[in-house]
């Protein structure tokens, strides 16, 4: 790495301060975040050995949540060990290509776990509005169609983010990332160039991706809800409602948890690429 008018060219390694502003209490902040990291690790390798071995929960909502377990286990691998790294070890130097692995899995996990979402409420939607083809629509094939379509979109479209910090960024302002872990729009504000088709590309994911689930799971409970109310009995709406709620409830988690990280980027391309990326 060397120092080149002020910018640093090609650097080989960023350094992660993790919560900006509250460094001299990152000691006791590790203390919450490695509770939900063990309840998460325990939480969701429990989930999915209790789904897979049990053969009366191979239905499709359970096997969508064992896979929605498994994307979360891989996202909390990917951040939290390194975050801890950095609030008690104080080991905050990350190589530029780990950043960029870390960026590229990271990111990776957030669009399937909404793509599993939207697979979520498709089939609370076949469930409810069409109860007597549930089994003939979401046939094993299917099921496993979804799951490989949502996992391939997801590879396939977030690589090109660190591929094109990677080849287009060469100059950075700073290596010095205000995060606690290697995020899209947290390096691509450090770049000392036109970053340009960098937040458009970023843009283009956030629209395709999370716009493109969120607008489909919002279309698939209005036809939900619709089919609810028209049911004659109250105790069968309310059966009905309470299939749907763990869904919602994890639906609502992950989406305001994604726009609020959005809004940590106060520049609106940098918020609307932060979305999913």
């Amino acid at each position: 790495m060397s120092v080149t008018n002020g910018t640093f060219f090609k650097p080989s390694v960023f350094t992660l301060i993790g919560i900006p502003g509250l460094e001299s209490k990152q000691h006791w902040i590790g203390i919450p975040f490695f509770i939900s990291f063990f309840l998460a690790i325990v939480g969701n390798g429990l989930l999915i050995t209790i789904i897979r071995s049990e053969r009366a929960l191979h239905e499709p909502m359970y096997i969508f949540l064992a896979v929605l377990a498994a994307t979360d286990l891989g996202l909390t691998l990917c951040i939290t060990p390194k975050m801890l790294a950095i609030f008690w070890l104080q080991s905050k130097e990350i190589h530029f290509d780990s950043c960029l692995t870390q960026m590229y899995f990271t990111h990776t996990f957030q669009c399937m776990e909404s793509g599993i979402l939207l697979a979520m409420a498709f089939d609370r939607y076949v469930a409810i509005c069409e109860p007597l083809r549930h089994s003939a629509i979401l046939t094993k094939k299917v099921l496993l169609s979804i799951i490989m379509v949502v996992t391939i979109r997801a590879c396939v479209i977030i690589i090109m983010c660190p591929l094109l910090i990677k080849l287009r960024l060469k100059h950075f302002r700073t290596t010095v990332i205000s995060h606690s872990y290697c995020e899209h729009m947290a390096v691509v504000k450090l770049a000392a160039e036109n970053v340009r088709a960098n937040k458009a590309y970023g843009l283009f994911v956030a629209f395709s991706v999370l716009g493109f689930d969120v607008i489909f799971i919002f279309l698939s409970y209005a036809f939900i809800f619709r089919a609810v109310f028209k049911l004659p009995q109250k105790e069968a709406r309310f059966k009905a409602f309470n299939t749907c709620t763990a869904h919602i409830f994890v639906f609502l988690q992950f989406y305001i948890l994604t726009f609020f990280t959005s809004f940590i980027h106060r520049d609106f391309p940098g918020m609307l690429g932060s979305m999913c990326l």
